[in-house]
């Protein structure tokens, strides 16, 4: 929760086309983080 509230909860783009970039950078980011609190998990034997 910590990334999120340092992505701050409002958009500072003022077009549109540019808030849905930022929402898809903002998107990226925490699905990276996400990503790296997920264990690889592999099949022993």
């Amino acid at each position: 929760m910590h990334w999120v509230k340092l992505l701050g909860q409002r958009l500072m783009a003022r077009a549109f086309d540019r808030q849905l970039a930022e929402i898809q950078i903002r998107i990226a980011v925490l699905n990276g983080y996400t990503a790296l609190g997920m264990p690889v998990t592999e099949a022993v034997g």
